[in-house]
């Protein structure tokens, strides 16, 4: 009788075990199952998220078609785990998505998978040169704005970001907080398009006013300190969560923007059931010279999406002793 009870008191301490502590255990997916990646609708992000895409198809997840939609859908998708990973969160400057899409409660994410990621306002370095012109705040002079007016308002015409993105948002509001939106209109629209015709006009010996970022095909083209060059910010001014954030590098320079990470993030409770694949996401890191020499080749035409997979496999291919890290260290995950 005495073994009997102490067999019963052992059953019910496991059933206990198992109720409050150990749901995920019990939830917790072997390597497998199903993965819907989604991305934005950007071409030069497809390279990140395929990369992603191969390491969970040799871990044995079945990966679904990636879907394209714009970064306020894809959050939501995310978060309401009608997605299960998007591979290309800006951070810090898509932190007003994240956080209205439901931040840490509704997300993992853990690493960082592209770091220094670049951003802010170029000119032509030969105006530049020829005028002295290092500031955004000095197209507070009319003379200064004129230069760079390519429809005859009056205005400097600033290649901007698409309506949705987060660049969009901070260039309107520095526009106004440096006292230059009378003066400076952001042209938004397809970026891609924009940017084609503002290279157009640079050929042309035209004087280009231009928003940009690294990692993208634009500075092969468009060569800082050769071709253009960055202009400062008179002070930090973000909007949103971030009004508080100081913009400025060590040395004192301020470019209006905060250096970048890429982040993978996953539908938190996905990430909770398959270890593996939120290891996989944690560790992942790709240098970001590597996607600039990638997004230049989809510029010089290899640019569908059978030609960035074979990128994806070149990659692999160079780079097989850290691709099988990120297995190892993932595999590893499902033991702990």
């Amino acid at each position: 009788m005495k073994v009997t009870l102490q067999s019963l008191m052992l059953s019910l301490v496991i059933a206990l075990v198992t109720l409050f502590m150990g749901a995920s255990i019990v939830q917790a997916a072997p390597v497998g199952g199903t993965i819907y990646p989604v991305q934005s609708t950007i071409p030069e992000e497809t390279f990140q998220t395929m990369l992603v895409v191969e390491a969970l198809s040799v871990l044995g997840y079945e990966v679904k078609p990636i879907k394209r939609v714009e970064y306020d859908d894809a959050y939501a998708l995310v978060a309401n785990n009608d997605a299960t990973f998007l591979a290309v969160n800006w951070s810090p400057l898509q932190k007003d998505k994240y956080l209205k899409a439901g931040g840490d409660k509704k997300f993992y994410r853990k690493g960082h998978y592209v770091v220094g990621a670049a951003q802010g306002y170029m000119i032509d370095k030969k105006t530049a040169d020829q005028y002295s012109i290092t500031n955004l705040s000095q197209f507070k002079n009319a003379d200064i704005a004129s230069l760079f007016d390519s429809n005859g308002d009056g205005k400097a015409d600033l290649t901007g970001c698409n309506l949705g993105w987060g660049c969009n948002a901070v260039i309107e509001h520095q526009l106004g907080a440096y006292q230059i939106s009378d003066k400076v209109m952001q042209n938004s629209g397809d970026y891609g398009d924009l940017i084609e015709q503002t290279i157009k006009r640079f050929r042309n010996g035209l004087p280009i006013l231009y928003y940009a970022w690294v990692p993208y095909w634009v500075s092969g083209e468009l060569i800082p300190g050769k071709d253009v060059t960055w202009l400062k910010v008179p002070f930090s001014s973000l909007p949103g969560g971030r009004r508080s954030v100081d913009t400025a590098l060590p040395n004192g320079d301020n470019y209006g923007f905060e250096m970048n990470s890429m982040r993978i993030v996953a539908n938190k409770r996905f990430a909770e059931q398959n270890p593996v694949a939120a290891k996989l996401f944690e560790v992942m890191k790709l240098p970001v010279s590597d996607v600039s020499k990638q997004n230049m080749k989809m510029r010089l035409g290899e640019n569908s999406d059978g030609d960035i997979k074979k990128h994806v496999r070149q990659w692999i291919k160079s780079h097989q002793s850290v691709f099988d890290g990120w297995l190892s260290r993932a595999k590893a995950a499902v033991n702990k």
